[in-house]
Formats: structure tokens, sequence, C-alpha cells
């Protein structure tokens, strides 16, 4: 049977997952009977929530004695490391663009990448039937944007199709609304190579993604390089400098059919498949025969450019909701965590109860944060905070991101300026159709820390902002944080109605009544930038003097609950975020007053 490898890339929300879904469907891999999920391939929890892919992952179909590995990738630029390794696997890429938002910054970041790599790209303008639909435009777009790239002559004369992915049709013809997705199978199988590599040589292996399995224990995932690998077949693991760090058996060889992993007999090179056998081998290593000594090298990855302090819970409440507390366990997950994951590096502080963890973004590290907290554990979580650098002349430089936003025209002027505040110098400004504008800014990624909220807020929940990591440029200097400050309870106990109504003056709750408080923890946002210790927990004298209409009923708003990702943002270099299965909480690093206190003199020391 031939053999294609292409990987789907796109912007977030460009229908990637939508449209594997109707390849599987159309491919005759489903029975017409079965049973699916809408999106079968975000099969994770996380995923399935947020709607958008976290994990790169393969799968497998068959077209006219074709078969064809579709590795899945994520559209989000946080998740870029995962799009980076697997991009080795494949000999295409179906780059997929919105018709009406065009190339966007994550679609630049990726198919970049993969032009570098000389692979040959199909351009599918998805969402073709949206009303406000602009093909041609978005087609020059993509040319521009390889043409930016450096694509040679013979990737710039790629073959484009139309398609709707969620009704399941694609055409050549850009006005067609029906029909299969049989032109983009046949695209495929001419327009894509077949691996060409040395079926004779001896057997090598990539890894690019890991797993785990309970039974079969570590699985490592990759395309084979060269030659054949049969079952308990004696391989040994290279690391990146040709040292064996072990050496084993294959002793189960694991194919991609549809949704599934199928144990097969042997693989031959071009094969994407899954090899469990062996205990220590990871991310980057080559499995190969026994007697290969050159490793394969593997694609360098973008350096990570955001930290966070995960350090073990040490709260009044700690231990009560979660399994999970020790720093040994924090540490053994977190260590589990980058070795699959190659975009997170973890260091262990020299206290031993905090690991610093790197990573892309804001939210690649709230995805990490939630599944541990799914998992069990309880952690504190600090601010996040830009990693720096230093270029030739020993100047201090800092992360830059290229921000995409399109907004309505009104909120433009509101926009403008608060980016203005936070140092980012704009590129580009252009009517994007429909009374909509699309800016483009250079920004230091320091200041867009935890404005995401404001940004919803200011454009009523209807602007769209896209962040792609862009250089390390020269040091911007101070960049104004948050302008409120905070209520911080001066006790321990539970939230009392008649104390928390004469509050909702000072400013906008975060706890409601009945709650368990203790001294320290952030109970609501001050009006005024200092922060205020309030006693939410005082209760009415019960005296037997009463005053007509002072009983009524306190009616208090619904407290401002805020998701993971809302509190990492807003919290402040001296706040953490208490994280457990349970709740959310915002306290003070320093639970005590008069500890606050000295802390805050020796830094302005």
């Amino acid at each position: 049977m031939s053999l294609r490898n292409i990987a789907i890339i796109a912007h977030v929300d460009h229908g990637k997952t939508t449209l594997v879904d109707q390849l599987f469907r159309q491919s005759g891999t489903f029975r017409d009977n079965q049973r699916v999920e809408e999106r079968a391939m975000d099969s994770n929890d996380l995923e399935k929530e947020r709607g958008i892919t976290i994990l790169a992952k393969p799968t497998s179909i068959e077209w006219n004695g074709t078969r064809i590995n579709i590795v899945d990738t994520p559209g989000h630029a946080d998740f870029g490391g995962e799009v980076e390794r697997i991009l080795s696997m494949v000999d295409g890429v179906i780059l997929l663009v919105d018709s009406s938002e065009g190339a966007m910054p994550q679609t630049k970041f990726v198919t970049g990448k993969a032009l570098a790599l000389g692979l040959k790209p199909i351009v599918v303008v998805n969402k073709v039937d949206r009303p406000d639909e602009r093909i041609q435009e978005v087609l020059d777009e993509v040319f521009d944007l390889f043409v930016t790239l450096e694509a040679t002559d013979e990737q710039l004369d790629f073959p484009v199709l139309y398609a709707s992915g969620r009704n399941g049709y694609a055409s050549e013809d850009p006005t067609r609304r029906e029909g299969t997705l049989e032109p983009m199978f046949q695209k495929i199988v001419d327009h894509v190579p077949p691996p060409s590599l040395d079926q004779d040589a001896p057997f090598s292996f990539l890894v690019t993604l890991l797993d785990r399995d309970n039974f079969l224990g570590r699985i490592l995932t990759g395309r084979v390089q060269s030659g054949t690998l049969k079952v308990n077949q004696s391989i040994h693991a290279l690391d990146s400098e040709g040292k064996v760090i072990e050496t084993g058996r294959a002793s189960k060889i694991l194919s991609f059919r549809g949704l599934d992993r199928v144990p097969v007999e042997e693989a031959k090179a071009g094969d994407i498949i899954s090899l469990a056998g062996l205990t220590v081998a990871t991310v980057a290593n080559t499995i190969a025969d026994t007697s290969v000594s050159e490793p394969i090298q593997a694609q360098p990855i973008d350096p990570p450019t955001l930290s966070m302090r995960f350090a073990v819970n040490d709260s009044p409440m700690a231990g009560r909701e979660g399994s999970k507390v020790t720093s040994r366990m924090i540490r053994d997950r977190l260590m589990r965590e980058a070795e699959s994951n190659v975009a997170i590096k973890v260091t262990e502080a020299a206290d031993k109860d905090s690991f610093e963890v790197a990573g892309r973004g804001e939210l690649q590290l709230g995805v990490l944060i939630e599944t541990m907290r799914r998992e069990g554990f309880e952690l504190g979580i600090s601010r996040p905070r830009v990693l720096f650098g230093t270029d030739e002349a020993g100047d201090r430089t800092e992360p830059y991101e290229t921000v995409v936003i399109d907004v309505d025209d009104e909120f433009t002027g509101t926009v403008v300026e608060k980016m203005n505040q936070r140092k980012a110098e704009m590129t580009d400004m252009r009517p994007s159709g429909g009374g909509k504008t699309r800016i483009t800014f250079s920004a230091p990624s320091r200041g867009l820390i935890g404005y995401h909220g404001e940004f919803l807020s200011d454009t009523r929940g209807t602007g769209i902002m896209n962040r792609l990591f862009e250089k390390y440029g020269p040091h911007k200097g101070t960049i104004e944080g948050r302008k409120n400050g905070v209520l911080i309870s001066n006790g321990a106990g539970e939230a009392v109605a008649y104390a928390l109504g004469p509050l909702e003056e000072r400013g906008v709750l975060m706890v409601g009544v009945g709650e368990a408080l203790y001294e320290g923890m952030i109970i609501g946002e001050n009006a005024k930038p200092e922060d205020l210790e309030v006693n939410p927990m005082k209760s009415k004298a019960l005296t037997n003097f009463r005053a007509s209409g002072k009983d009524d009923s306190i009616r208090l708003t619904p407290p401002w609950k805020m998701t993971l990702e809302q509190a990492i943002a807003y919290i402040d270099d001296d706040e953490m975020v208490e994280v457990t299965p349970q709740n959310i909480r915002l306290r003070k690093r320093y639970l005590d007053p008069n500890e606050r206190k000295r802390m805050s003199r020796a830094k302005a020391a």
C-alpha cells in the first residue's frame, strides 16, 4: 500500500479538527451507524471543554489503496512546541486558512517552520460558505506570506482548494457550495511525495511524542526514518551526542488506524508508529538497531519566554481539598511533564519547596496547572514573569510579541491608547471589512501579561487578539501594572453577609456568604490604588435595641469569580494564587501583615 504523511496546520479556530472529522467519515474509517463525538481528535477533557487542540495527535485513513497518515496540530501559539517537533514526521502540509480572517500570526509561525524544512504546502481556503468571505484577498495574503517567508519557486506554485470542513466538501472551483472531499484526497495523493527513505538500511527512528500507558509503560511515537522494525527486535536509544542511554527490545509496535492504535508485527521506513519496550528514552532521542551509532538530529525548539513559580501550598487550608500536596509529588509530576513537553523547562529552587516552570505563554502554563489540579494537586502559583536576555553589547533584552487585534471601529481608539501605555508600537492598521479594523503591534510580552481580560471589557467582548513571539529586543523600562489595590481579610473564619454589605462600597468582592477565609486572603478589589485590610467576618451584636428598618435583609451583588487564567493574570508580584481541586483563591505571599510591611520596607530600601 502506498503511503503519504501530512500535517494539517492552521490558526486557532480555523477548522482543522472539524475537517479531520469529515476526512474520517468520507474515507470509511467510521461505520455508517457508529456514534462518534464531534471533533473526535480532541480527545482529552480540557480540549473538549475549551474547544481547542492542545496536543499534536497522529491518525490514519485509507483511500483508494493509499494510507494517509495525518497529524492534527494545535493552532494556538502557546502550543507551538507541539507543532515544531512533528514537522519532521511528515512530507507535506495542508495549510488551512479561514476565508474571512485570512493568514493570522500562528499561520505565519508554523508555515515558516514547514517551508524551511522544504515541505510542499497545499493551501485550503476553509469556511467558503461564510457570508463575509473574501477568498481572493485571503489567497493574496497567503501568497505574500509565502514570499515573506522566503519560499522556493516550487513551494510558491501551491495548489489551492476551496472547502467547508463542517459541510464536508472541497473543490478547485471557488463558487462550488456542495460535493465531497474527493478532490482533497486526490490532491494529497498527487501533490505530497511518498516518503523517500532507505528501506534496506538498519532501523532508525526519532522520538517526537511521548505517551504513557498503564499496561505498556512508556509509548514513543515518531516516524521510521530507515529500515524495518519487527516485534522483539533488539534496539537501543541514543542521545543527541550518540551516547547509548539504554538497550532493550521492541515489545510492542502500534500503528494508527483511524482513532485507534493497532498492534502490528513490523514497521517499514516512512511509517508513523508508536513503540513500547524502553523505560528511559524520551523525546528527541534516536531509537535504532544496535548496529547504529549515529543519532538523527532533532529540530531545534524555540526557547520559553515566560516563567511561573509552582510552590507547595502553605496556606492555612493546605491539605484539606487535594490528595497530592508534597514537594516530592509536585517535583515528579513537573519533571514528567518537562520530559514529554519539549517547550517546558523546569528548575528546582534552592529551598526545594518551589519550582520555576518556564513555557511559551500564560495559556500553556494555565493548561498544565488545570491538568494538575484535576489530578488532585494543591499548588501556590506566582505571577508570570518574562525571561530576560542580554545582547552582544551586554544590554538587557526582553521578548517581544506580534499582536494582531481585530476590533470594531468604535473601540480602536481605546485599544491603541491601552497598548501605548504598555509600550507597544503600532506597525500596521487597516480596515478589515464589516465595520472592523485590524491593528498590528510589536509589544513587549511583559506589558501584555494580564491585559486580555481588560481588552475584552474595553471591546464589550467583541475584540479578537492574537499573539505570537516575535524576537528579543531592547528592554523597554518600567511598565505600569494593575492600578487598583485589593481588600485583604484580617482574620480567619466564615464570610458574613452583615460584614460584606458595607464592604461592597469599598470595591468589588470576590467571595460570597459562608465561604471559609483566612488571614492574608484577598477577598476583593479595592476601588483605590492601595491595599486595605478589612474584617469580612464581623457579625451583628445581639443587643435588645432595634431601630425600625434596620433589619431588612442584606442584598449582595454576586461575587466576582475568576477563572484560573484570569487569576494568574490579575495577581501582583507580592501575591499568589492558591489552586486546589475544588477552589481557586487569591492571597498575599506573606499572610502576616507585619511580615508584609517588613518585606515592603526591605524592597523599598
